[in-house]
């Protein structure tokens, strides 16, 4: 419920409360009676014609905001195609050594120390041709960072 739903129920609480003061019988404690005047009067709320077709009613405001984020993720997943586009064709263009490396390194996960099994060369190589495509891709991608 909305704060301006919460009002009109509060305001309806006081002016049963008052119109049935009358009928009110001091064997029970008066909070308690308010209370079931307050649970009735949510529970009729609920029930109401006016409640349910206010709970289904979208709002033009609510139809812009769907229409917004639906063109928004559109756009952006548009734009991370276009992304990742251009990195899979920097990487490709990268010489083969190099392309290699940061293919098992970055995509592939793999460890230095199982790249450097995997290709038969040195530690320290496999990390100088990491630092030189990520050089390259850097240079190549400048316009996406």
């Amino acid at each position: 419920m909305t704060g301006s739903q919460n009002e009109d129920i509060e305001q309806e609480v006081y002016i049963r409360t008052w119109k049935n003061m009358d009928k009110y019988k001091e064997n029970g404690k008066f909070k308690s009676w308010i209370s079931t005047i307050t649970a009735n009067l949510c529970r009729d709320y609920m029930k109401s014609a006016y409640f349910k077709h206010s709970q289904n009613t979208v709002t033009e405001e609510d139809e812009l905001i769907q229409i917004k984020d639906e063109k928004e993720s559109i756009e952006s997943e548009l734009i991370k195609k276009q992304r990742q586009k251009q990195i899979m064709e920097a990487i490709d263009s990268l010489k083969p050594k190099l392309r290699e490396v940061i293919i098992m390194y970055e995509m592939q996960d793999m460890t230095y120390e199982e790249i450097s099994d995997k290709l038969k060369c040195p530690i320290g190589t496999i990390r100088s041709r990491l630092f030189n495509a990520r050089k390259e891709l850097s240079e190549i991608l400048k316009d996406l960072l």
